[in-house]
């Protein structure tokens, strides 16, 4: 990542947690707009993010342009002290691009071209789009670089959201070009993807294509290049855009907002936040309601622990899940300060406004569709009271835990692609457990890339550590043997870093370390069980494991007459490997970590009576420790042993309430 900026901070102002939300004043009439400033200084709103999709707008004909409205925007925002985080508007190009040059339309892997009409209909490789999207930035640097109420530019939006995998002839010679880069010689690149398998020999680049529609399983490693290609070719799309933002404004910050949220996985964030001067991200809560406060720590864990811009999320309800149910009281408080306790420094919406007609007019927003009179816009002004009351979490880094989650995105591909041991295997969903299992233990941790510093953590979990280059497998060893403890699971240290397998017996990379062989993995169908010895029951996958080191210990074994152990542990140096060869589940791994955690010294912050009901999280800055204490049930919880200065909040903390303690 570059050198750590924030949002410019106009003369004379105090930095604070920003507020705001997307603002697109383009689709109300000029009468609004004086409203819209009245009621964003009523909730404290100090930053808004422009023209993300005003292309068209800005743009009207390839040889026409408009900025007078945008001009009185950013003026009218700077008067009333509310600054622009002002977007390049690439997004979506207007129909004229499209309709002028279709080439720069998607195409699927069945070879359909996508048509306009949605947004985002552009190939991240088109020379022509690039060209196009280019000239809009430098157009936009030059007029509103100087203007002293941009406080950041926001490149493009979203990045890949609807046009991560594109399949046309521009990304077959891209993605030949970066297979040039990346192997140099078509020999190299035979021996990568195993091509003396099925006849797949290649004599140039000339014959490699993206992974189209086939006859039958496509190549593993071509899908898994295919995957690394496409995080990198959005990647340097943001790169291309910042570069112009760069040298026309130096001065000026550079962010893109990421979509760290649930199974979007298509970009591998901890790549790109090298690229911005802050991370951003985009997150919307789903029925896991855990999923949010796992999603913060990875955005974090991103963001290297530096403060973070949550650039959407919603008030209540959104329009894109199959049922889209509004948020109930003093849940929009929670699900904005559990960002702050992970470490976001600024809390924005989509949108201001709620939109009266297109796709998106039954999301929610700061000003709904039934107006001011509504609990929505009372608890959003609430909100920008309580963020303006925590002036001392500002520039404060998330504080780090005992324990690290890994979280590794090549694993994630890797482990999910095609013609597998089981098709039912969701990575994130095995990561959220050991964090679900935590946070109902009371246990604090992060959630960090495979290349995060790991020497301060007492434990570190790897679940499904699929693909492992020789260089992480020292890594973790080295971690291990002078101290660490680290806990691994099933389908971990498979393949390295071609999707080839480390012969020898599962779990390969691992093997030696862990003192255990596996001759067959024996994954389980779908609703099949198999009971452990320690009162826990695995779904999804089992392993009948031998033992070949004669000090590893055997926390569980399968009840099951061709299984043996489950779990196991051994020491090793000054530290310990543990193994978990099946799927726990958050309960069943909550009945192992006192097991694993232990023997490493590591044990809750919280009163036995509140673990489980309260998770707690806390950031370290000038101020000192901060901590959050937030209600993950739907009762009032008691926080007795709570020691600290109240910041927000009390003793008693209601349904969903969360609390501010420094000290």
């Amino acid at each position: 990542m570059q050198t750590h900026r924030w949002l410019r901070t106009p003369d004379g102002t105090a930095p604070r947690i920003s507020y705001g939300a997307d603002y697109n004043p383009e689709q109300w009439p000029r009468e609004v707009w004086d409203e819209d400033v009245r009621l964003m200084k009523e909730a404290g709103v100090d930053v808004v993010s422009v023209a993300i999709f005003s292309w068209a707008r800005l743009q009207p004909a390839p040889d026409e342009w408009d900025f007078a409205w945008l001009d009185e925007v950013i003026d009218l925002m700077h008067a009333n002290g509310i600054g622009v985080d002002l977007a390049t508007a690439t997004a979506s190009p207007p129909p004229w691009l499209t309709m002028r040059h279709p080439e720069v339309l998607p195409v699927t892997a069945e070879g359909s071209t996508l048509s306009q009409g949605a947004r985002q209909h552009w190939r991240p490789t088109s020379p022509v789009f690039r060209e196009y999207a280019l000239t809009l930035v430098e157009k936009l640097a030059e007029r509103y670089g100087s203007h002293p109420g941009v406080v950041a530019w926001h490149v493009n939006n979203e990045l890949g959201c609807h046009n991560a995998y594109d399949f046309s002839d521009d990304a077959a010679r891209a993605f030949r070009a970066w297979l040039l880069a990346r192997y140099e010689t078509v020999d190299a690149l035979n021996h990568a993807w195993g091509t003396a398998f099925w006849s797949q020999r290649y004599g140039s680049f000339d014959e490699v294509l993206p992974p189209r529609l086939a006859a039958s399983f496509p190549n593993p490693t071509q899908q898994l290049d295919f995957a690394r290609f496409s995080s990198d070719a959005l990647r340097g799309h943001l790169i291309a855009e910042r570069e112009i933002l760069n040298r026309v404004t130096p001065d000026i910050p550079v962010t893109t907002n990421f979509m760290i949220t649930g199974d979007t996985k298509f970009a591998d964030y901890a790549d790109w936040a090298r690229e911005i001067d802050f991370v951003s991200n985009d997150h919307y809560v789903t029925q896991d309601r855990d999923e949010l406060a796992f999603s913060a720590a990875l955005t974090s864990g991103v963001a290297r622990h530096r403060p973070w811009f949550l650039m959407e999320h919603s008030t209540s309800a959104v329009n894109w899940q199959p049922v889209n149910r509004p948020k109930r009281s003093g849940e929009l408080f929670r699900d904005s300060l559990t960002h702050v306790a992970h470490g976001a420094d600024a809390v924005c919406f989509f949108q201001w406004r709620q939109a009266e007609a297109g796709a998106e007019k039954y999301h929610s927003s700061m000003v709904p569709h039934g107006g001011v009179d509504t609990r929505v816009f009372r608890d959003v002004v609430e909100l920008g009271r309580i963020l303006q009351s925590l002036g001392d979490v500002v520039g404060a880094d998330r504080d780090p835990a005992d324990v690290a989650i890994l979280f590794d995105w090549e694993s994630w591909w890797g482990s999910e692609l095609d013609s597998h041991p089981t098709e039912l295997l969701r990575y994130r969903a095995e990561a959220q457990a050991w964090w679900n299992a935590l946070l109902d233990a009371g246990v604090r941790a992060d959630v960090v890339p495979a290349d995060a510093e790991l020497a301060g953590y007492r434990v570190v979990i790897a679940p499904v550590l699929y693909s492992v280059p020789a260089a992480l497998r020292k890594r973790l060893e080295a971690y291990a043997t002078s101290g660490g403890h680290l806990v691994t699971t099933y389908f971990s240290g498979t393949v390295d870093e071609n999707d080839h397998v480390w012969l020898g017996g599962y779990p390969g990379a691992f093997r030696d370390l862990l003192g255990i062989r596996v001759e067959e993995f024996r994954p389980l169908y779908a609703g099949e069980t198999v009971a452990l010895s320690n009162g826990t029951t695995g779904s999804l996958w089992s392993e009948p494991i031998d033992i070949v080191a004669d000090d590893v210990e055997v926390l569980a074994t399968y009840d099951h007459d061709e299984l043996g152990p489950a779990v196991t542990r051994r020491p090793v140096g000054s530290g310990s490997a543990a193994y978990v060869s099946t799927r726990l589940g958050s309960a069943g791994v909550g009945a192992l970590l006192p097991a694993l955690l232990e023997p490493a010294g590591v044990a809750s912050e919280l009163p036995e009576a509140l673990r489980g009901e309260i998770e707690v999280t806390s950031r370290r800055g000038a101020a000192g420790r901060i901590r959050f204490l937030i209600n993950r049930t739907d009762a009032p919880v008691e926080l007795t042993g709570i020691e600290g200065e109240w910041l927000h909040g009390g003793e008693t903390l209601p349904p969903r309430g969360v609390a501010v303690v420094k000290g």
